[in-house]
């Protein structure tokens, strides 16, 4: 056997120490990092593990392993889901990492791009009672993954001592037999810039992605289609789906059925006394919508339910803020978040809200089970109460310096910065938030859920659940780093009185506590839905439940309310898929209602941009990994690159085509090597959207939809069926086989599509006049992709699907909700809101100004981008020269007035054609 490796390319330090640690024999050949040594591949890869009979391993982990079994060790189902760790959570925050590190020069990054997998990692060691990953002996778990953070950790300058076990742990391991050897062969002692050439060249072909990006244009090469992938391809195009069923009306109430795959999903219930950002949107809702919407494509039996939690201080203080009742705020704020969901096109089974007489039955029917079983306690609590506000303040209504992090707004309950839970009596210098003064200290008696009496039995079931289910690596970690030091007892009532009461008498004065009251929303809401509601809530046996949130409701979905369900001793079911995004940012800051800043729910139909590509921007950008963050550039650039050039594209030229060439009929299809190699590469781009999806990589998979309209762009490109349209017979079946074969790649990328963007799927459609079976069949099993417009089928009108953003356009938006200036550095007074009285004219704005007059700007400003707008129009739509002059001098005046208004000299325009 030979294993071929390169210097600098860091998966090869995995093979040779693992080489080395399982005294495994073969020749070792070094090579040039661009060197393709596998002959079947497309691009280079190494390491690569040539065998005698010819064949080659070119997976690094796959090797380390294989010399490991072929030596005698044995991998067990820990060291298997550690190497799946490394190469699903690990490896994509190395590569940034390194890309940071290396190629960028921002070396201060990397401990932040580390944070997530470095501290679980930490936590997994921590809690262990072995010395290693799966034991008392180094494993290829232990190899692998050291090797893989050794360019990193070995680094001074980008070391962290904060993760102390895994400090200890690396260091053990660097020091094992044939590890210091193989680094010094693979960086040559040159650390991390020993890798600069294999970055760079690894860069160039797509393999390292930028930091805060989905999936970009160009990143897949092609890939080798074998001639047997060709022809399995070109039968299941010939099947046809003629046969597959139409889908048929969700008939309500949808009830679990026997012998199908019945699934429950809830997204985090969005708090009733604010409108939702778009951070809130993709973190929860917008998610669930996505992975609901392919549950029915896979022909699952599913039901997704959602609402507002309206109880709580939160609701309390909103309606005095706003002199309503905490009833009518809920219903204000009820209505206005249902209305914002259906413009993004959520698709809820049922939306309802946790104000309801079954929230009350089913929160106290769970409260009386588990006082009866015990799992409850009575303890004096010490709260801070407002002698100002005369009432105790619930933890979101104080805030104060983190006693951990020293972090400055840290909340009663929780800190942002470090995630440490708190009391709010631990807070130093704390103040109350509504009226700023500081806080005493009150004793109150409160009951709380016994977690400690619990963690045995929340220990097995996470185990069972976490290893069965798609849990994402940051659900884990938070739920881990809770567990990691014991479980305490959690209040788990209130001194409110806007909230679900308290049954027992000792506590008649007292509410139930949100974060035990609002999960119980799920089952109060599904029970108002239906009122079988416990076919869905206890039936864990044929139910698998997803939970859909951000990452900072992980614990009261992963400890809390399991905690509450197991100790009610109900038989309930559990959640058995907790789906967790980071925090999405707007631009290179928070989102905030108070100063301006961001989008928010009930705004973004106001930009005049489709929701379709709110939702396709949202799914781009989504916080999977790591914390993403809303750009408009960026949103502009992938509207008009992926939307408009990619996908749109390629749409319409494919129905275009049949319009124009064939009369709107889909022509005849004879097809030869090169249209069956396209068969088999999108039906591998569905086979991988499929895989992603059922493991709701929700981001990931929209990238293999990009992928396949770019191979429909050049399988178009490279055939110009325009031109062979022109030519003789046989020119002209082949300018009809591609128009077919791309016709119906487009009907497949509108069902592929229907998750993401449902009205742009409809859209493509309607225009393809596609019949009903093809979005009930695409998607079914594991995904073949088959031919769905026969020869012959008429089409119907086709029309382009997006339209560009302009650069005035997304420029006049960023400044919209940027922000406003503070009061002390605004001219003269408060800046106003835009009237929409409509533009004015210049001589009603011509007032002389000799000192800057907000007002008369403002109005200048908006009279200026009006008539900016009508002058661009009118270029474009390239009306008569001497028309459009006379609207640029309009717009030139009014700049001027605005300059004026401004109290700036206005500066004269520039002759062209003159210094």
């Amino acid at each position: 056997m030979k294993l071929f490796v390169s210097e600098g390319n860091p998966h090869c330090l995995k093979v040779l120490a693992a080489l080395e640690g399982a005294e495994f024999r073969c020749d070792v050949q070094f090579v040039n990092h661009e060197e393709k040594v596998v002959p079947f591949l497309s691009r280079p890869s190494l390491p690569a593990l040539l065998f005698p009979n010819g064949q080659y391993l070119f997976s690094p982990n796959a090797i380390c392993r294989y010399m490991f079994e072929v030596s005698g060790q044995e991998c067990s189902e820990a060291c298997d889901q550690w190497l799946e760790w490394e190469t699903t959570e690990l490896q994509p925050a190395l590569l940034q990492a390194l890309h940071m590190a290396v190629l960028r020069g921002k070396e201060s990054e990397v401990p932040k791009v580390l944070a997530g997998p470095l501290s679980y990692l930490d936590q997994s060691l921590t809690k262990a009672t072995t010395s290693y990953l799966t034991g008392d002996v180094v494993s290829v778990a232990d190899l692998v993954v050291c090797a893989a953070l050794h360019p990193i950790l070995s680094a001074s300058s980008l070391a962290s001592g904060e993760q102390k076990s895994v400090r200890v742990w690396f260091d053990r391991v660097a020091a094992s037999r044939g590890f210091v050897s193989a680094s010094n062969k693979v960086l040559q002692g040159k650390g991390l810039q020993a890798m600069k050439s294999f970055m760079q060249s690894s860069q160039c072909r797509g393999a390292t992605q930028p930091c805060n990006s989905g999936p970009t244009e160009g990143e897949e090469m092609e890939r080798a289609v074998s001639q047997e992938e060709m022809e399995a391809a070109a039968l299941n195009w010939h099947k046809g789906v003629n046969s597959a069923p139409a889908p048929t009306d969700r008939l309500h109430p949808i009830l679990p059925q026997e012998g199908r795959r019945n699934i429950l999903m809830t997204s985090a219930l969005p708090y009733v006394n604010n409108v939702p950002h778009l951070g809130n949107i993709i973190g929860c809702v917008l998610s669930a919508d996505v992975f609901s919407r392919y549950a029915r494509l896979r022909g699952w039996n599913s039901l997704f339910v959602c609402g507002t939690d309206e109880y709580g201080t939160a609701t309390e203080n909103k309606a005095r803020e706003e002199g309503l009742t905490p009833q009518q705020i809920c219903d204000k704020y009820h209505a206005i978040h249902a209305s914002i969901y259906e413009w993004f096109q959520i698709d809820f089974d049922f939306f309802g809200r946790t104000t309801t007489d079954k929230q009350t039955e089913i929160a106290q029917n769970i409260f009386w089970r588990l006082h009866k079983n015990g799992f409850l306690v009575e303890e004096m609590v010490e709260q801070l109460r407002c002698e100002k506000c005369q009432r105790f303040l619930a933890d979101r209504f104080v805030e104060g310096t983190c006693p951990y992090c020293k972090y400055p707004d840290a909340r009663g309950d929780q800190c942002d910065k470090c995630g440490r839970l708190i009391n709010a009596v631990e807070l130093k210098e704390p103040h109350c938030k509504v009226c700023g003064q500081t806080p005493v200290i009150r004793s109150s008696k409160h009951l709380f859920l016994d977690l400690p009496k619990l963690e045995a039995q929340l220990e097995r079931w996470l185990d069972k659940s976490t290893c069965s289910g798609d849990w994402t690596a940051n659900a884990k970690q938070i739920t881990r780093s809770w567990l990691r030091d014991g479980l305490k007892p959690r209040c788990i009532t209130r001194d409110l009185q806007w909230g679900t009461p308290v049954p027992h008498p000792d506590f008649k004065e007292k509410v139930f506590y949100v974060w035990f009251d609002a999960p119980i929303g799920y089952i109060s809401i599904t029970a108002n839905y239906t009122d079988k509601w416990e076919q869905w809530w206890k039936n864990p046996d044929q139910v698998e439940l997803y939970n859909f949130m951000a990452k900072d409701n992980v614990p009261f979905h992963s400890v809390v309310f399991p905690c509450s369900l197991l100790g009610a001793q109900d038989h309930y079911t559990l959640v058995n898929h907790l789906i967790a995004t980071e925090y999405l940012n707007y631009e290179d800051t928070k989102f905030s209602k108070s100063r301006g800043v961001g989008v928010f729910g009930d705004m973004a139909k106001d930009t005049g941009i489709p929701s379709d590509v709110w939702r396709f921007y949202l799914l781009y950008v989504r916080p999977e990994g790591q914390d993403s963050a809303f750009s408009w550039a960026d949103m502009a650039l992938k509207n008009n690159s992926e939307l408009l050039n990619n996908l749109g594209n390629f749409i319409n030229r494919a129905g275009m085509f049949v319009s124009k060439f064939f009369d709107g009929c889909v022509p005849a299809m004879e097809l030869l090597q090169e249209d069956k190699k396209l068969l088999a590469v999108v039906g591998w781009e569905l086979q991988q959207y499929i895989q992603l999806l059922d493991k709701v990589k929700i981001r990931d998979g929209l990238k293999h939809i990009l992928n396949i309209s770019r191979h429909g762009n050049q399988y178009i490109q490279v055939n110009e069926p325009w031109k062979k349209i022109k030519g003789g017979d046989a020119e002209r079946q082949r300018a009809g086989t591609v128009t077919g074969v791309s016709v119906n790649v487009a009907c497949l990328l509108s069902v592929m599509l229907l998750p993401y963007m449902p009205a742009v799927s409809q859209t493509i459609r309607d225009q393809l006049n596609a019949p009903h079976s093809c979005v009930s069949a695409a998607l079914r099993g594991t995904g073949a992709f088959a031919r769905v417009l026969d020869p012959g089928h008429r089409i119907g009108t086709v029309s382009p699907l997006f339209q560009k953003l302009e650069v005035e356009q997304i420029e006049a938006l960023k400044k919209r909700f940027g922000g406003q200036q503070p009061e002390d550095e605004l001219p003269n007074e408060k800046m106003a809101t835009p009237n929409a009285a409509g533009p004015q004219s210049a001589a009603a704005l011509a007032t002389p100004a000799t000192e800057a007059d907000p007002e008369k700007a403002r109005q200048l400003t908006q009279a200026v981008a009006e008539q900016g707008e009508k002058v661009r129009a009118m270029k474009a739509q390239k009306a008569d020269k001497t028309v459009v002059m006379a609207e640029v001098s309009k717009l030139l005046e009014l700049k001027r007035l605005l300059a004026l208004a401004d109290g700036k000299s206005p500066e004269p325009a520039p002759v062209k054609g003159k210094k």
